[in-house]
Parts: C-alpha cells; sequence; structure tokens
C-alpha cells in the first residue's frame, strides 16, 4: 500500500475510534469527567495543529516569493494573478448567493429550538465582534511588521509582504539570484518536514473528533438534524457546481486530481483547520502536475480570498438566524448582506472560527442580534468539517485551473521533482 494510502486509511481509522470513545465517555461520565477529558484528549489536536502552524509561515514567504521571481516579469504577474482573482471573485460570489438562495428556501431557522441556544460560546464571539471596523479590517490586511506577522501565522499579512519582495527580486535579475535559489532550497527542506509532520496526523484526528463527540454526544444531530441536512444539501450543490466547472476546464484529469487531493481533504474535514494541509496541498498540487511557480503563487492567495465553503455559510448562517427570530429581510437587504460578507470576509483569514465571526458582526450590522450566533453553535462544529473540507477543494481547483490555463500543467508525478537551476 502507499504511504499516502496508509495515512488516509490510518486517518480514517482514528475518526471511528474517536466516534466511538467520544460517545462511551459522552454516556458513561460525569459532566465534570466529560470536560476534563475534552481538555486532555484535544492537546493532541493542539500538539498536531502546532507542528503545522510552526512550518506555515516560513513556507508561505519562501514559495510566493520564489514563485513570483521565476513567473518574470510584471506584467506576467499580473496576468496569473488576474486570472486567480476572477476566479476567487466568481467562485465567492456564487457561494454566497447559493447560500442566500438556499437559505431561503429551506428556510432552517424557523425550526431552530431557542432552548438549545449556547449562550457562553456566543458571549465569546460577541467580544470579539467589537473590534470588528474599518481600522481593524486595514491592520489586519497591511504588516506593520512582517516577523510580528509570521509570529501570528497572519497569512494575509504574509501574502501582503511576499508580493512586494517577490516583485522586487524578480525587478533585481541576477543580482537576486542567490537570494532565490536559497529561498528555493528552504521551500524544499520545508516540503520534506510536511512529510514528517503529517506522520501525526492520525492523532490530530483521533483527539479532536473524540473531544466535541463527548461534549456534545450524538444528541445534537437530532436537535439540529433539519439544519445541518439543508446546510449538507448546499455543500452538495456548491461541490456539484465547483466540479462542474473543473470538468469544464480540467476535463479527464479532474479524477485524477480528486485522487490527488483526498488525504488532505480528510485531514481538512476531521480538524476543521484548512492550515493544517497548506503544506500537504501545495505538495500533492506539485505532483499532480501543477507548475511550482503557479502552486506558490495561487495558493496562498486562495488561502486569503477563496474560501468558497465558508462563504456559502455566511449567508446561510446569518439568514436563519434572522429567521430563527421571526425577522424578515428583503431581497434588497439580504444582496446588501452578502456584498457586505464578500467584502469583511476577506479581512480575518485566519482568525479562529473565522466564519462565525463575520456572521457575527453581520448579524449586528444589519440588526439581527448577534447573540443569535448561540443557536447555531452546537452545531457549528460539524459545519465546519464540511465547509472547511470545501474550502480545500475550492483553491485545489483554482490552482489547477490557472495552471491549465497558462499551460503550466504538466503530466503527474509521482514525486516532486528537483529544483531546476535559476
Amino acid at each position: 500500500m502507499k504511504k499516502s494510502n496508509r495515512l488516509t486509511l490510518y486517518i480514517v481509522i482514528a475518526m471511528i475510534l474517536g466516534i466511538i470513545l467520544g460517545y462511551v465517555i459522552h454516556t458513561q461520565s460525569s459532566p465534570d469527567f466529560i470536560k476534563s477529558f475534552s481538555t486532555n484528549i484535544k492537546l493532541l489536536t493542539t500538539i498536531f495543529l502546532r507542528l503545522v502552524q510552526m512550518i506555515i509561515a516560513p513556507l508561505v514567504f519562501s514559495t510566493l516569493v520564489v514563485g513570483i521571481a521565476k513567473l518574470g516579469d510584471l506584467k506576467t504577474v499580473g496576468r496569473v494573478g488576474g486570472k486567480a482573482m476572477l476566479w476567487f471573485i466568481t467562485a465567492s460570489l456564487a457561494s454566497l448567493l447559493l447560500g442566500m438562495v438556499l437559505v431561503n428556501i429551506f428556510k432552517p431557522g424557523a425550526g431552530i429550538d431557542l432552548n438549545n441556544a449556547d449562550v457562553a460560546g456566543a458571549k465569546d464571539l460577541v467580544g470579539k465582534t467589537q473590534e470588528f471596523n474599518i481600522q481593524k479590517f486595514v491592520e489586519h490586511v497591511f504588516p506593520k511588521s512582517v516577523i510580528e506577522a509570521m509570529a501570528n501565522n497572519e497569512i494575509l499579512q504574509l501574502v501582503i509582504f511576499s508580493i512586494f519582495f517577490g516583485i522586487a527580486t524578480a525587478a533585481l535579475g541576477d543580482k537576486a539570484r542567490i537570494v532565490v535559489k536559497g529561498l528555493d532550497a528552504v521551500a524544499h527542506v520545508i516540503l520534506r518536514m510536511v512529510n514528517y509532520v503529517m506522520n501525526f496526523a492520525p492523532l490530530g484526528v483521533f483527539g479532536a473528533i473524540a473531544a466535541v463527540i463527548a461534549t456534545k454526544g450524538l444528541e445534537v444531530f437530532v436537535f439540529y438534524g433539519k439544519y445541518l441536512l439543508y446546510f449538507l444539501v448546499g455543500i452538495a450543490s456548491l461541490w456539484a457546481v465547483l466540479l462542474l466547472v473543473g470538468f469544464i476546464v480540467l476535463r479527464k484529469r479532474l479524477p485524477e486530481l480528486l485522487r490527488h487531493i483526498f488525504p488532505p481533504l480528510i485531514i481538512a474535514f476531521s480538524t476543521t483547520s484548512s492550515e493544517a494541509v497548506f503544506p500537504k496541498l501545495t505538495d500533492e498540487l506539485e505532483k499532480f502536475g501543477c507548475k511550482d511557480k503557479i502552486v506558490s503563487f495561487i495558493l496562498p492567495l486562495g488561502y486569503s480570498f477563496n474560501l468558497d465553503g465558508s462563504m456559502m455559510y455566511m449567508t446561510f448562517a446569518s439568514i436563519a438566524i434572522a429567521q430563527a427570530y421571526g425577522i424578515q429581510l428583503d431581497i434588497g437587504t439580504q444582496l446588501t448582506m452578502l456584498l457586505v460578507l464578500m467584502l469583511t470576509s476577506k479581512g480575518i483569514a485566519g482568525v479562529p472560527r473565522a466564519s462565525l465571526v463575520v456572521v457575527t458582526a453581520t448579524c449586528a450590522m444589519f440588526h439581527i442580534p448577534p447573540e443569535g450566533i448561540a443557536l447555531i453553535l452546537p452545531i457549528d462544529h460539524f459545519c465546519d468539517m464540511f465547509r472547511t473540507a470545501t474550502n480545500v477543494l475550492g483553491n485545489a481547483l483554482a490552482t489547477s485551473v490557472v495552471s491549465k490555463w497558462e499551460n503550466s500543467l504538466g503530466p503527474t508525478q509521482e514525486a516532486v521533482a528537483v529544483p531546476a537551476e535559476i
């Protein structure tokens, strides 16, 4: 069995064992023990995520700078970036619009029981949104220190700095060759580290699943079954749209791409962390045949601007909360909300539970009780699993499609190619 297939098998086994253990703890233990167990078992997930997070900043910086430098002149950078942004904006608007249409058809908020609200969790999120304004938006996008941005894993700020650094490097030409070669070597060293870090993925998955099932139990699906079901219909519809467009561009290579990104999808799904698979996704896309210069340029941008699953959830959840409180929003107001979400969501990339923070802020802006976020918190972890996997799929498709548009999609390779001389 191939190593990647073994890893996927171990992750699936870890998910099953986590569900079983979590359910046993939830049904057989006292509330104090459940709380203690959940806190301690999540340490396994914390270890895995921190190991991944430690390599994200140097990987984003090194690969993005090298990618821009290899693209060459500013004209090429602008052309590739323009194609990427065309995909990102179109996919984001389609995702938001799909969420808005489906929530109006299904009206999931009307069936939410107000007695199941997670009030304590909502207070924490409402507190975070008090700082959400234009000034904070700008501060979150533009770094004042690249060292601070790296320390806090602020991907969007890292992308801004790396773009400027990469363009300057490309403009210097031969004078900067040694810098490009050095960062290229750094990127390949970090990608090798990815293989070591991924060995901890099953433990991280086991801890995450066991903790949430122990705390919430399987009963949460009974209370929120309709809400989750309608959301899954939305996710399935979004996948259908993304895969259809992917097939139109990639044709017969689409199944091949899905085989390559399946392990990252499983890890993202089970840990609810897109960051956890960024290094692995980079590696798999290069193996699929995407040129390293395209992957290293498009993928970091996608992590900041192309969150399709989260986008769909934002309109879905915001309007569902309004429905739960019996607040009627006309089509004009909903379209305005859609455009607001399109802009504000870009300013909080990398923030934990970013979708919920944006939903809470949006509710307050449109006079929907922001405390209403408590109504959907009990089921949010399970929704997050699906929207995170969808984010990964969207970014993989975006990178592959832009590669095809640039005639830079080569044959599949089983190993990352040795870097060529620059």
